[in-house]
Formats: C-alpha cells, sequence, structure tokens
C-alpha cells in the first residue's frame, strides 16, 4: 500500500504544481473543475443518488462552472457567508450528530455546498500564475497538518479524536500536526510567501483556526463513507482511493480561507 502511494504521488504532484504554477487561466479553471466534479461524482455515491441522478447532477455541475467562468462571475457575500457558517457552525453538530445522507434535496444542496465554493476558491486565488506560490502556501498547510498528525498519532497516539468516525486519528496526532504547522507558517511567513500580511501571532491563529478546519474536513468525508459503507470515496488513484480522499480537508480550508478573504 505505502509503495503504490508513493508511484500515484510521484505523478500526481508533479501535474498538480505543473498546473498550479505555469497552465493558463482558463486551462487552470478547467483542471480545477475536474478536480472538483470528480470529487463530486464521488460524493454523490456516498449521498444516496442513483447513476441517472449523478449523471444529472454532474452536468449542471459542470454547465455551471462553464457559465460561471466565461461570464466572470464571483460569489456574493451571503454565499460566502454561508460557507462560513457551514464549516465552522453546521459541520460540527454534523459530525457530533452523526447525520447521513439519503438521496433527498440534502444531498444534493450539501454537495454544492462542498464542491463549488471549493472550485471557486481554486479559481479565484489563483488569477494567475503570479498567485499561485500563496495558494501553494495555503495547501501546503492542509499536507504539513495531514502528514505530522498521521507520524504523530503512529508515535504518540492514545487517546481518539472520534473513534466512531475514524479510528486511527488521536488527539495526539492533531496536537502534533498543529505544532508542525506553527514552524511551517513560521518559515513560510518568513520567506514572505502568505498571501496575507499579519503579525506572528496573527499568522498562527488563522493557521490554527485553518488547521481545525482541515480536521474537520477530513472527519466529515470520513464519516460520509462509514454511514454510506464506503472504505474509500473512490479507487482512481492507487494507493491512495478517491480524489474526494485527497482533497477532503482542502475542500473544507480553501473553501474558508476564500471566505474570509472575500468578507474581510
Amino acid at each position: 500500500m505505502l509503495k503504490q502511494r508513493i508511484v500515484t504521488a510521484l505523478w500526481l504532484l508533479p501535474l498538480m504544481l505543473g498546473m498550479l504554477f505555469y497552465a493558463p487561466s482558463w486551462l487552470w479553471a478547467v483542471f480545477s473543475a475536474l478536480i472538483a466534479l470528480t470529487a463530486l461524482w464521488e460524493y454523490a455515491r456516498m449521498g444516496g443518488l442513483d447513476k441517472r441522478q449523478t449523471n444529472h447532477y454532474l452536468a449542471a455541475g459542470a454547465l455551471f462552472m462553464l457559465a460561471a467562468y466565461t461570464g466572470g462571475w464571483t460569489l456574493p457575500a451571503w454565499i460566502w457567508w454561508v460557507v462560513l457558517v457551514f464549516w465552522l457552525l453546521v459541520m460540527p453538530l454534523w459530525l457530533k450528530n452523526k447525520w447521513t445522507l439519503k438521496g433527498g434535496w440534502q444531498t444534493y444542496a450539501v454537495g454544492w455546498l462542498l464542491m463549488m465554493p471549493f472550485w471557486f476558491a481554486l479559481v479565484g486565488l489563483r488569477p494567475d500564475t503570479e498567485a499561485a506560490l500563496p495558494l501553494l502556501a495555503v495547501m501546503g498547510l492542509v499536507w504539513v497538518a495531514d502528514i505530522f498528525a498521521y507520524f504523530s498519532g503512529k508515535a504518540f497516539g492514545k487517546k481518539k479524536l472520534a473513534p466512531a468516525i475514524s479510528p486511527g486519528k488521536s488527539w495526539e496526532g492533531v496536537i502534533g500536526g498543529a505544532v508542525c504547522v506553527v514552524v511551517y507558517l513560521t518559515l513560510v511567513r518568513s520567506a514572505g510567501w502568505l498571501g496575507f500580511d499579519t503579525g506572528w501571532i496573527a499568522t498562527v491563529f488563522i493557521g490554527l483556526i485553518l488547521t481545525a478546519v482541515s480536521v474537520c474536513g477530513d472527519l466529515l468525508e470520513s464519516w460520509l463513507k462509514r454511514a454510506a459503507g464506503l472504505k474509500d470515496s473512490g479507487n482512481l488513484l492507487s494507493g491512495h482511493g478517491g480524489v474526494f480522499d485527497r482533497v477532503d480537508s482542502l475542500i473544507a480550508v480553501l473553501s474558508v480561507y476564500a471566505a474570509v478573504q472575500a468578507l474581510f
């Protein structure tokens, strides 16, 4: 399994970085749409949609993205407020109460609330190649939190974070990941890679909030899988599961980050 993960990462990471730093804006928007729509396809299976419903759902999503990009649309402020309320208030309640999706209107609404702001964030935070580095810095926060939480949990994990949702996660892992995020943000802030200019304390506070959002985004996707009786969201990425498995935390963090940028 580890070998498969490494092999997949060896071609996936260069593809992602190549698109991020060198693709023209329209190609980046298309690439981002493919990521969001593939994750939406995997989500639809978790949410109880049948094949016909899923096809219509994906077609509507693709047409909306095309219209939004060609029309230069941006999300209104009230949508970004909804995004913040969902990730900061509704999502913790969802995890606490373990709500499930049964293929009704809730499935459609939640899927769009997950994937559309994520796509708008990817496109909006990277209007050109000059904005690639600040976006990568935020993505890096997610990867640092995830990788070091995994190794910290393996080494020190005793107290389970959410055993009914993701038995492998521990509080010690989360703390280890958060500590490494502080170190990471200190370094990238000194290098001038961040897309915002605040003091060190404020930067660390923002980073810890985003780390918590990252963990909860991962837990939400884990619960959706568990409620649907699935081990992985898909099998497109050998050793990594599905696309949704790989971008669950990015969906949460970039949506919240873009909402804060748009509103404040």
